[in-house]
């Protein structure tokens, strides 16, 4: 498959919701609900998609799996967006081959944590700049650090602009940690013109701090992407009035995703428009409390999306 490229002087920039990984009743991959969970989210404005993140349950998937879901996946899109590939492992060798497949594969970007273990095996800054110079070497796509609290890693702002500007391939960066906005202004003012994407995460809880401070696009939940993606929009092109009033109706439901419901918000929400067949994690992470996932789909019939009426 062939990777879709950029036009010189371009980049990826908008909303790339995560795609939750769709399992049966009985913890086997759903692929059917899989591909009506990428045309929904495609119908719902994204301008493209990430696929095996944190958010799509990737600590639970096989590796053969993560092969056929990345190949089922952007077989099934055919470049109607581009897609971004999480390939994240401690070991450098093992990113670098899941990386060059993914992009084999026809992935737009790899996503990748820097290395870690558990909840004590972290690695010095010599260290992970190798492992990113590593992976960097081994293909041509643009790599994304995802700077997320669960690595457990401190990544300065200093520390990625200078692999910004000294890796070749990375040039993109989701920042998801305390002070988001902060992080990224100094990051944009340290990297200059190497930092091509710098990203807000989070499901978009900082959204709006985060555009003001310079985020070129927003990695957020796969559930409402045409409620998210016109606050960007509008905050792109200078109405931060109307981005200011967008992001106030959506925000009480980005809460939801972001501080009570989590990954599962998004297949909750799916299995609720018919999108999806079965909204179930893989054991042993829980189900969604019955009563928070009625407060979920409370607060989303007040807005309407579109993955409400989708699948009905």
């Amino acid at each position: 498959m062939t990777t879709p490229s950029l036009l010189p002087g371009t980049a990826y920039r908008g909303i790339f919701p995560v795609m939750p990984t769709t399992f049966t009743a009985s913890g086997e991959l759903d692929l059917p609900s899989q591909l009506r969970c990428a045309d929904f989210m495609i119908d719902s404005g994204v301008d493209g998609l990430c696929i095996l993140a944190n958010f799509s349950e990737q600590f639970l998937i096989a590796d053969a799996e993560r092969e056929l879901i990345t190949r089922t996946v952007l077989g099934h899109v055919a470049g109607r967006v581009p897609v971004i590939v999480t390939t994240t492992h401690t070991s450098t060798r093992v990113c670098a081959e899941r990386s060059r497949q993914a992009q084999d594969m026809g992935a737009a970007m790899l996503m990748v944590m820097p290395p870690y273990h558990g909840a004590s095996f972290r690695f010095s800054e010599q260290q992970i700049f190798e492992f990113y110079a590593g992976l960097s070497d081994a293909v041509d796509i643009p790599i994304m650090v995802q700077d997320a609290p669960a690595s457990g890693t401190v990544l300065s702002a200093a520390f990625l602009a200078r692999m910004a500007r000294e890796i070749e391939h990375l040039s993109y960066f989701k920042i998801e940690t305390a002070g988001a906005a902060s992080k990224l202004r100094e990051l944009i003012r340290l990297g200059g013109d190497a930092v091509v994407g710098p990203w807000d995460g989070e499901e978009g809880i900082t959204l709006l701090a985060d555009l003001d401070a310079g985020a070129t696009g927003a990695m957020t939940g796969g559930g409402f992407a045409d409620g998210i993606r016109p606050i960007i929009e509008a905050h792109r092109v200078g109405d931060h009035d109307l981005a200011f009033t967008l992001y106030q109706r959506w925000l009480p439901l980005i809460n939801y995703e972001n501080r009570q419901a989590g990954f599962l918000a998004a297949k909750a929400l799916m299995k609720e428009g018919g999108v999806i067949a079965c909204e179930a994690p893989r054991h042993p992470w829980p189900a969604l409390h019955p009563e928070v996932r009625r407060g979920l789909i409370d607060t989303a019939r007040r807005l309407d999306p579109l993955v409400l009426r989708w699948g009905r």
